[in-house]
């Protein structure tokens, strides 16, 4: 037999989260911190379950995380609600929360948001392999994703590829790359990466055939400086096609491999609710990818 969940104590596990504190949450709801520990353990009881980790600050478990993208999207259809019925608060702007990748904000995602008036946006930067995760969490309510398999309680859609491309300055690649294979010579050439999660530039080496790049790594986390970081001879990088195109021809970057690239698929996720601020922010996103990527 299903069991309820009382609203009360979801809301207050929400709280917790977002605080990060259970003493910070009681000031927030404007409670005792006693009631609220005695909510989350009333709701943990009810669900069976474990649903925080008591860490600073306070993390919800994987059971948790559902229980709390539960508690957002309850609070997401309740002010849908009171906007249809013009109750919102005045001026109280809509606020709607996306994990997006770096190459995705810097190019092509940020026009779609100004096809869509009202909102206000919170935007969460994470690679396109994570973002998904974000969404699991229930830290936002859309994502663009690789992810092609939808997250539980979530909707998805193709968006297209991002085309990266192998660049380096004329100078480097003369000084590092030039004489031998450019499989071996990108083995041991000084190489640009986002962080050290990032794995592309290896994986376009080893598409080549050979293991990974060079062990001379620069870690350069925002899309705009990765760009410069090439563009500056510190060394090669996949860059989106968009980015790389102005400076392929001015000369001052040159494809290492004219006929190799790496496509990204991208998808877009979000929460399977039926609101008017995800619904038209979704279709402001897709109408956007359709003209800047690649079908």
């Amino acid at each position: 037999m299903m069991t309820e969940l009382p609203l009360e104590q979801v809301r207050t596990l929400l709280a917790v989260v977002d605080e990060g504190t259970f003493d910070a949450a009681a000031a927030a709801l404007h409670v005792t911190p006693s009631a609220v520990s005695q909510r989350v353990k009333a709701l943990e009881q009810r669900t069976g379950r474990v649903l925080l980790q008591r860490t600073k600050p306070v993390r919800p478990t994987e059971s948790g995380a559902v229980l709390v993208r539960y508690a957002r999207q309850l609070a997401r259809l309740e002010r849908d609600a009171w906007g249809e019925l013009g109750l919102s608060g005045a001026g109280e702007p809509t606020r709607v929360s996306v994990a997006v990748n770096a190459d995705s904000l810097a190019t092509w995602f940020l026009p779609a948001l100004t096809r869509v008036a009202g909102l206000c946006f919170e935007l969460h930067r994470e690679d396109e392999d994570h973002t998904a995760a974000l969404l699991r969490e229930g830290l936002v309510m859309a994502a663009v994703t690789t992810a092609a398999d939808p997250v539980p309680g979530c909707t998805v859609r193709p968006l297209g590829r991002m085309r990266y491309l192998p660049v380096a300055t004329p100078e480097f690649t003369a000084n590092h790359l030039g004489g031998r294979p450019l499989p071996e010579t990108l083995c041991e050439a000084p190489v640009v990466v986002f962080d050290r999660r990032d794995d592309f530039q290896d994986a376009f080496v080893r598409r080549l055939g050979r293991g990974s790049a060079g062990p001379l790594r620069h870690l350069v986390p925002t899309s705009e400086g990765f760009l410069d970081a090439v563009a500056a001879g510190l060394g090669w990088g996949m860059v989106p096609e968009v980015q790389a195109h102005p400076l392929l021809t001015k000369g001052r970057l040159v494809l290492l491999a004219p006929e190799e690239w790496m496509d990204v698929t991208l998808y877009w996720q979000q929460w399977k609710l039926d609101s008017p601020a995800l619904a038209g922010l979704a279709g402001a996103v897709t109408a956007t990818a359709a003209e800047a990527l690649r079908r």
